[in-house]
């Protein structure tokens, strides 16, 4: 049975095979989460050694190539082991809506990466020297592939399972905390680093998904806050160095890295947690008012009335 979801009315949660409705959902629910999340893993994982074999990345515009194939890959997959799981087209990645949702997305995430950076200079905060022009194949590459394969494993699987087995503000909590724990291990982690990451990319990000019912509008936001961040301000994203940029962008030492982020970079400074709580703050409040937070008004129930389905990468399976 195929079950459609009208566009515009919240996240499809799913409700058939592992999901359909009975005993111990929350528990099938689980272990669909876990099954799914490794599964996405052991594909993408060999399949980025397969294209780097294929594709040589000895040039930047290969490695920016490969990286964009390893992403559609996460995202790929997804939609094939979705549609054959859970009896349904994936309609968080319906085509028809991503071109204007990925648009709003990346100017959201540079406009709030500007405003970033704005308050960080005008306050003092940084030192920021600009260089001139750059290739941009690294930078991007490297975004892209984030927002695509992070959003799929934590919004599109954590997030959304984790809703269709205990609702919500677990779904949140959780994926939020794992998000933000899984960059404790890069260079400059600490835990106000942590949960920083946390309360902006976790708590937004799954807000604009619960908003919208795509992942469209939050991975055009993940990639263009990182390549802002890495290629137009040149300053570390995550600890880590995003290769050429336009500018070069670092901490000031004798400020608190409570300010600044130090050398996790600005998205661990207050000002960023200040502007993502904000943007999150008010995403869930819209959501909040068109019920999209509440479970009825979410679920696609069994026996629904099939609406007319937008096209998504999961036709390719039809």
């Amino acid at each position: 049975m195929d079950i459609y979801h009208p566009a515009g009315s919240g996240i499809v949660l799913g409700d058939s095979r592992f999901l359909k409705s009975g005993r111990l959902r929350w528990l099938r629910s689980l272990s669909w989460m876990i099954g799914l999340f490794a599964l996405v893993l052991l594909a993408v994982g060999p399949g980025i050694a397969v294209v780097r074999h294929i594709l040589p990345i000895g040039t930047p515009q290969l490695a920016f190539l490969a990286n964009i194939i390893s992403g559609v890959l996460a995202v790929s997959v997804y939609a094939l082991l979705v549609r054959f799981g859970e009896d349904r087209h994936p309609d968080e990645l319906a085509i028809r809506p991503a071109p204007m949702q990925l648009a709003a997305g990346l100017a959201l995430g540079a406009a709030m990466f500007g405003t970033v950076m704005a308050i960080l200079m005008a306050f003092n905060l940084y030192t920021i020297e600009w260089l001139g022009s750059a290739p941009v194949w690294r930078a991007s590459g490297h975004a892209i592939q984030a927002a695509l394969i992070e959003e799929t494993l934590v919004r599109a699987i954590l997030f959304r399972l984790l809703w269709r087995a205990f609702g919500p503000l677990p779904a949140f909590t959780v994926s939020a905390a794992v998000f933000g724990v899984s960059h404790i291990v890069n260079p400059g982690a600490t835990i106000v680093s942590v949960l920083c990451i946390a309360l902006e990319a976790g708590i937004m990000l799954g807000a604009l998904y619960a908003l919208t019912g795509r992942l469209w509008v939050s991975i055009g936001v993940h990639a263009a806050w990182n390549f802002t961040q890495g290629y137009v301000f040149g300053a570390a994203v995550s600890g880590g160095e995003a290769g050429p940029a336009l500018a070069h962008s670092v901490a000031r030492p004798d400020v608190s890295v409570l300010l600044t982020g130090g050398s996790f970079g600005p998205e661990a400074s207050l000002p960023a947690l200040l502007v993502c709580t904000s943007v999150g703050v008010g995403t869930l409040w819209l959501a909040w008012k068109r019920q999209r937070l509440n479970v009825a008004a979410c679920a696609v129930m069994d026996g629904a009335v099939k609406a007319e389905a937008a096209p998504t990468i999961a036709l390719l399976t039809a």
